[in-house]
């Protein structure tokens, strides 16, 4: 809701129609998500997401600036300007490369006031929560596998159990005996096994 509803104020408020890309950031200490709003003709037409590894950057000014390079060097359309979250280290040299790629004068700018800053601390936000559910999900799923693992190690008093395989045989009155195995490993079913 509070993207849609800075996406209409942006819509009305916007006097200059260019077309820009806001983005902010969100980090740990091992990851983080980047986002980016699109906005085009004055209206926010869409936005995305980026997860990036933190664990190599001292400064989020770095991760932004990796981002932007490795981002627009792959992205056929260029905006005329980009709204990023902070100063980058090298901004004037990725200014002048993406200009030079698009043709015509690409802007970097760390918006300080009004609605441009309520825009970059939305994609803030919005990376944040990226960054929140991504570790929700993760422990979710390490209750589901390897906690799981680790609580039917305790029940037998064993530790360190990271591979279990049962097996099923069954026969009919001791004759046409089958059986079957299951793997799994660190909680997750291992079917090549």
């Amino acid at each position: 809701t509070s993207v849609k509803q800075v996406a209409q104020k942006q819509k009305i408020a916007s006097h200059s129609m260019e077309d820009r890309d806001v983005i902010a950031m969100a980090r740990d200490d091992a990851d983080a998500v980047v986002q980016v709003f699109f906005v085009r003709d004055g209206k926010m037409i869409g936005r995305e997401h980026f997860r990036v590894s933190a664990s190599t950057a001292d400064n989020n000014y770095q991760i932004i600036g990796s981002f932007v390079k490795q981002f627009y060097a792959g992205t056929p359309f260029l905006p005329k300007e980009l709204w990023v979250q902070e100063e980058l280290e090298d901004s004037a040299v990725i200014s002048e490369w993406l200009s030079a790629r698009k043709g015509q004068k690409v802007r970097l700018i760390v918006p300080k006031k009004g609605q441009k800053e309520r825009l970059v601390e939305l994609a803030e936000k919005n990376a944040a929560l990226v960054l929140s559910q991504d570790k929700d999900k993760i422990k979710r799923e390490e209750l589901r596998t390897t906690g799981a693992m680790n609580q039917i190690a305790g029940w037998i008093g064993l530790e360190g159990v990271r591979r279990i395989e049962a097996f099923d045989i069954s026969n009919i009155s001791g004759y046409e005996s089958v059986g079957s195995m299951v793997v799994y490993e660190d909680g997750r079913p291992k079917r090549s096994d």
